[in-house]
């Protein structure tokens, strides 16, 4: 069976591994430049094809994998005077990107009058479980269009669940990084009150760990707060509070009363304002513990 032409945009922290599982799995890869040159030029060394758009991307593929940042972005890739969608010509789209329910699903309206498919695929998990072709993938479409792309993204899921109709793969996202980002939040807070009364976050840990409120993203959470490991958990924080923006439209638009995500999103927001937009979610810890006068950092 020849095996459908796969494009891929956004090769960053998890994009680089997903696309090359798709190509050492024996898909033809054919990858753009979305911000660095780095992941391409190696994926280019492994076989795959580089192009200069979008649109010369879509003239080159049968399905095109988005792993950019949120809504804007893949409106750009998509709709852009050399987006993908100026090929005319018939496409599916897979969007691992985390976005706005209500604006995926408008582009899969407008898209589907051009013959594009769109559908969501969001991700869980780290960018070494995209190396490791191990990630969580949660995936809205329609199931003809989800069993045409599944081999695609079995390349580089451990585990696929379908969630439904286009939109709600991304509504799904957003309630699981809203857990995720609470814990942080929840974490973090606890972890200064703790130094505010003399309680390091070692002896945190030792209650914690193993017990009923361990879990993977503690782990990966505390492998900063405890070893300073800024790889940890590469997950920027600026990007957290994009997530919590889009859920907060999303409470809203459901007329949904949400003051939990509007506590956590504020956390994200202080330290977005206070110049930590690029460092990962674990740092969090740290300024809150700042911003009320304590360290988590042991003394020498």
């Amino acid at each position: 069976m020849t095996k459908e032409r796969v494009g891929f945009v956004g090769l960053g922290l998890m994009g680089r591994g997903m696309a090359r599982n798709i190509l050492k799995k024996g898909w033809p890869l054919a990858v753009l430049a979305h911000r660095s040159r780095t992941a391409v030029e190696a994926l280019v060394a492994e076989g795959a094809t580089e192009v200069s758009s979008a649109r010369a991307l879509a003239e080159s593929c049968d399905v095109i994998v988005l792993c950019v940042t949120g809504s804007p972005e893949v409106a750009a890739v998509v709709d852009g005077p050399e987006g993908l969608a100026s090929a005319g010509k018939p496409l599916v789209i897979i969007d691992c990107s985390t976005s706005d329910p209500a604006q995926t699903m408008a582009l899969a309206s407008r898209l589907t009058e051009r013959g594009i498919t769109l559908i969501d695929a969001p991700l869980s998990r780290t960018p070494k479980d995209a190396e490791a072709g191990t990630l969580d993938v949660m995936v809205g479409g329609a199931p003809e269009i989800v069993a045409r792309v599944r081999p695609i993204i079995d390349c580089f899921a451990g585990r696929v669940v379908e969630t439904g109709p286009t939109g709600t793969g991304h509504t799904i996202k957003l309630l699981n990084n809203f857990l995720a980002m609470g814990y942080a939040t929840l974490y973090s807070e606890a972890l200064a009150l703790g130094a505010k009364a003399g309680l390091s976050p070692q002896v945190f840990d030792q209650v914690i760990r193993g017990g009923r409120m361990d879990c993977g993203f503690y782990q990966t959470f505390f492998k900063y707060v405890l070893e300073r490991d800024r790889n940890a958990h590469q997950f920027a924080i600026r990007n957290a509070l994009k997530d919590m923006t889009y859920l907060a439209g999303f409470a809203a638009a459901s007329e949904f009363a949400n003051p939990l995500g509007a506590a956590v999103r504020n956390s994200f927001a202080g330290a977005v304002g206070a110049g930590k937009a690029e460092d990962y979610v674990p740092m969090l810890s740290d300024f809150i513990a700042e911003a009320n006068g304590v360290s988590l950092v042991p003394k020498d």
